[in-house]
């Protein structure tokens, strides 16, 4: 334990008996007073621990801090809410040393930082933006800076801070204790060591207390239209006092909201979009209690800590195993038992795998929670409700007795087991997609070679082929037709309909049969088992589009199929049985065909005239000579006209006018 009287008594206060092993290394000989290089997962407890090495060098061997002035310590977080959760952790460790803390973060005013940096402040906590800002603006002075934490440091490399956080340390002054702290050690975080600090002390913790042994992890086979369906049992098979449920986008968020708040569930959102007001807002109902559910991507739920938080679940999966690591270090903290679930379609198990493998976590496989499930265990909650170790009064008592006058004891407890019920969001129906194996290259392999191990047979007539399915067909097993309020008028398309229908139903493209584009409206036909609770879906409110979608009452009737044309050839006798010359086409077929005419011989045939002869259409003057010989002396055309410049005076004779190339301008009157 902590050798200074003030920060001891504020571990006992809140129930510390002993320190994790993330900070019983910092807190070594080896350590003391040294730059450190810290490797330890998300809630193992990083916050205390620089804490508690920072005393030291901030108390040195005094028990209260003097008058505040100029910052001792600098703390760079990656984002708000975790600056915002290390200046609470900071301010009830240095309680009773009457540290004065002070937290600069983007979204908050920045002229109220820079009046309580002016007042001054012991430990100063912030983002490296706002930080920057104030460095560059001289609102926040460092020249009496002891200590600096980079808290984080791969998520600041990863969100682009390289920059601020290199200029933050070329800053501060060099004779401060530099530690940075990180889940892992990328090649960017050791190049950032070697260049700012001064013979780092390198602390990997590994083992139970360092990564996820408090946490229990699960993996999820699901359909991919049934993740809401999976969130929505999960919450209520758990009934965490507080969820956090993941997703990669901010529509993902809003969507995955507008769900659960339909369904009865208190939700809030937390996303980039989300100024600093409204994400305080939004943690302190979780808190309070006044939320249970918070859906949230991985930048906005960074540094969040919530005592009461069990559950996560990974609506979408991460992108990389850091990710899943800090996501599901949310819960399993302080000492407490959490549990993380992922949910993995079928085309996403690969992926989930690999995930797991480099995250080294042994997850548990397993399918949804089904209704029976939930419904048994709210049947337990309910016999075991706080409402019945509460105290009776009177007031409950004649309540009672007026309800046995008028019913009997089981009707009463049936009302109450409805009323019980009725306050808790349904279960869904959700099956089990299986479970989704990929062939491994060697199954395939092995496959193909048994397919092109037998023989082969390249006659087309050797077996019937398959017909190809036609619209007109219909679905076989019978359709319901709906009706779209979107037509090609406003540029409606198959391409990006179907998708939306798809997400709308809650069905897969295989559910549905023709697309028919009209004007102003489109008609598609719906598969007969996923219509009732296609239409289900459509009722509720979408966020993303507000097309309206409706069963249709006038149904169009299946075209009548056309007359299949049969590909098999045809039997006809050889063409050398009968010869050529024995029957020609035209004495057979056209001979029949042609009436009967007189039979001239071809120079006794009439000749028919359609019009006068070539040589007695008219000519003009000149009709045309064709005995006469070309002469090529002759005149050409173009001399004849005045301004040909061949032509002499001579020619056109003595009184003529030369010619002038150029006709003389008009003069314009105005």
């Amino acid at each position: 334990m902590p050798t200074h009287p003030p920060l001891a008594r504020a571990l006992a206060e809140r129930n510390f008996d002993r320190l994790t092993q993330v900070q019983t290394a910092v807190l070594a000989d080896t350590a003391d007073g040294r730059d450190l290089l810290v490797s330890a997962q998300t809630g193992s407890g990083k916050t205390v621990a620089y804490g508690l090495a920072l005393a030291k060098n901030l108390l040195g061997d005094a028990e209260r801090f003097e008058h505040a002035g100029a910052p001792l310590a600098l703390i760079v977080a990656p984002t708000r809410e975790l600056a915002l959760q290390v200046h609470r952790e900071l301010a009830w460790l240095y309680g009773h040393a009457n540290a004065r803390v002070v937290s600069c973060v983007g979204g908050m005013d920045p002229r109220r930082e820079q009046r309580e940096l002016a007042a001054g402040a012991h430990i100063v906590v912030g983002t490296p933006g706002r930080l920057c800002d104030h460095l560059r603006r001289n609102r926040l002075d460092v020249s009496e800076l002891k200590a600096i934490v980079l808290d984080e440091a791969d998520e600041m490399l990863d969100l682009g801070f390289r920059e601020d956080m290199e200029f933050i340390l070329k800053t501060t002054p060099e004779t401060r204790r530099t530690l940075l702290f990180s889940a892992t050690l990328p090649r960017g975080i050791v190049a950032l060591a070697k260049e700012y600090q001064q013979q780092a002390f390198r602390v990997e913790v590994e083992g139970d207390e360092g990564g996820h042994a408090d946490i229990e992890y699960r993996a999820i086979r699901i359909a991919a239209g049934d993740v809401e369906h999976a969130v929505v049992n999960l919450l209520r098979f758990y009934e965490s006092p507080s969820a956090l449920v993941f997703c990669n986008t901010r529509d993902a968020v809003r969507h995955l909201q507008a769900v659960l708040l339909e369904r009865g569930f208190s939700v809030v959102a937390l996303s980039g979009e989300l100024t600093q007001n409204e994400r305080t807002m939004a943690l302190q109902a979780l808190r309070d209690g006044r939320a249970r559910v918070c859906v949230a991507t991985d930048v906005a739920a960074r540094g969040i800590d919530l005592p009461s938080l069990d559950l996560v679940i990974h609506a979408d999966l991460p992108n990389d195993p850091e990710v899943l690591q800090h996501r599901s270090g949310r819960t399993g903290r302080a000492g407490r038992k959490g549990v993380s679930i992922l949910l993995v379609p079928p085309a996403r198990k690969r992926r989930a795998e690999t995930l797991l493998n480099l995250a080294g976590i042994d997850a548990v496989w397993g399918i949804a929670p089904q209704p029976d499930e939930i419904r048994k265990l709210d049947q337990e909650r309910m016999l075991k409700d706080d409402l019945f170790a509460a105290e009776t009064t009177a007031e409950d008592l004649a309540i009672a007795q007026a309800l046995l006058a008028e019913r009997s004891a089981e009707d009463i407890a049936a009302a109450l087991a409805r009323l019980y019920r009725a306050r808790l969001p349904s279960p869904e129906d959700i099956g089990d997609p299986g479970d989704g194996r990929v062939r491994s290259r060697a199954e395939r392999a092995q496959e193909r070679a048994g397919r092109e191990s037998g023989p082969r047979n390249f006659d087309r007539d050797a077996g019937p082929r398959k017909p190809k399915k036609s619209l007109r067909d219909g679905m076989p097993e019978g359709s319901v037709w709906f009706r779209a309020a979107i037509g090609r008028r406003k540029n409606a398309e198959a391409r990006w309909l179907l998708p939306m229908i798809c997400r709308r139903g809650g069905i897969t493209k295989g559910d549905i049969g023709a697309i028919r584009i009209l004007d102003t409206t489109t008609e598609f036909e719906i598969s007969q088992r996923a219509a009732e609770s296609f239409a289900t879906m459509i009722k509720r409110p979408d966020k993303e589009d507000t097309i309206r979608i409706e069963a249709m009452t006038d149904a169009p009737r299946a075209e009548a199929a056309p007359e299949k044309r049969s590909f098999a050839p045809r039997r006809e006798a050889p063409r050398h049985e009968a010869p050529r010359h024995e029957a020609p086409r035209y004495d057979t077929r056209a001979a029949e065909r042609a009436p009967a005419t007189k039979d001239f011989a071809r120079d006794e045939r009439p000749s028919r005239k359609y019009g006068k002869p070539h040589d007695e259409k008219p000519r003009g003057e000149n009709p045309p000579a064709f005995d006469r010989k070309p002469d090529f002396k002759s005149k050409k055309r173009h001399q004849d006209k005045p301004a040909f410049a061949g032509n002499s005076r001579r020619d056109r004779g003595a009184d003529a006018k030369p010619a002038s190339a150029k006709k003389p301008k008009k003069k314009f009157r105005g």
